[in-house]
């Protein structure tokens, strides 16, 4: 499991990206990748862990939760 920052949530469409550090790009997650936690109860700055996985569209951040 990695850790990062959520840097942004798009509430609306329940998506958000999360910063990880020494990665240029950052990475995309979906709620529906969310493990343990709402997507309601996040917000910018928390800490989370999760998994990469490859998409379509590049990596993606999956079985994400949020850290303590």
């Amino acid at each position: 499991m990695q850790e990062g920052t959520i840097t942004r949530l798009v509430t609306e469409k329940g998506f958000g990206f999360i910063k990880v550090e020494g990665q240029e790009k950052d990475l995309f997650f979906h709620s529906n990748e969310l493990v343990g936690v709402s997507f309601d109860s996040l917000k910018e700055g928390d800490k989370v862990s999760f998994e990469i996985a490859d998409s379509p569209k590049g990596p993606n951040a999956v079985k994400v939760t949020k850290v303590a």
